[in-house]
């Protein structure tokens, strides 16, 4: 790729149209907001980058220590080291990807772990539980969202993007991806996963963002 092609010489930088979803491999789980006529959310505008954005910086991230815990209302908690995480069944999911401050980047493809593989790994999930609080490696980042969105079928704990491990600045070794929220509910290093009864505000929810982040209701705000 030329100069003129990638003005920024970015590797992630994309050239042209974005993939459509029907170029993708059988198997692929294909994010439902990919099949809309028009796939930027309203007051959104595309990005042909991947811009970096984070409450508190990447971590110092040493990944022989890096576990993943599944904790509250599961039948059994439990966690996993980075090595046994990826020796779990590996799901691919082609979405988009929309942040809140107003840019969307159209047609990733991420691979990782089905964040329904995960609950089944903890026994599944308690009846009463509706909700999940999600913990970040970074300076005790969480977010919070539905279990429904958390449990979505193209929902996952990535460890790779568009073919290539997460960079330390976009989430890795492992960051959640819920392709139907706003990106801040996506959270990256992720450390751990807590299921609620009630619904706790996280970092960002704390500050003003919206509980659950619909980007195509525009759920900015609280």
């Amino acid at each position: 790729m030329g100069l003129f092609n990638n003005p920024f010489n970015d590797e992630k930088y994309q050239a042209g149209e974005p993939p459509p979803p029907e170029t993708q491999a059988e198997g692929v789980i294909i994010s439902p907001d990919t099949r809309r006529a028009d796939r930027i959310p309203p007051g959104q505008s595309r990005t042909r980058r991947w811009p970096v954005l984070d409450a508190y910086g990447a971590p110092k991230m040493d990944q022989a220590k890096w576990r993943l815990e599944i904790f509250g209302l599961v039948d059994s908690v439990g966690s996993l080291s980075l090595e046994e995480f990826k020796q779990l069944p590996r799901v691919k999911v082609f979405s988009d990807f929309h942040c809140v401050t107003r840019w969307s980047r159209l047609g990733n493809l991420w691979e990782g772990v089905a964040t329904r593989e995960l609950v089944k790994l903890a026994g599944g999930v308690m009846p009463h539980a509706h909700f999940a609080l999600v913990h970040g490696y970074d300076g005790g980042f969480t977010t919070n969202l539905p279990l429904e969105d958390f449990l979505a079928e193209d929902a996952l704990v990535a460890i790779s993007h568009d073919g290539e491990p997460l960079s330390i600045e976009h989430g890795g070794p492992a960051r959640l991806i819920v392709p139907r929220l706003y990106a801040w509910k996506s959270a990256k290093w992720v450390a751990g996963v807590d299921l609620l009864e009630r619904d706790r505000a996280g970092f960002w929810e704390e500050n003003g963002y919206h509980m659950r982040g619909d980007p195509w209701t525009q759920e900015r705000f609280g």
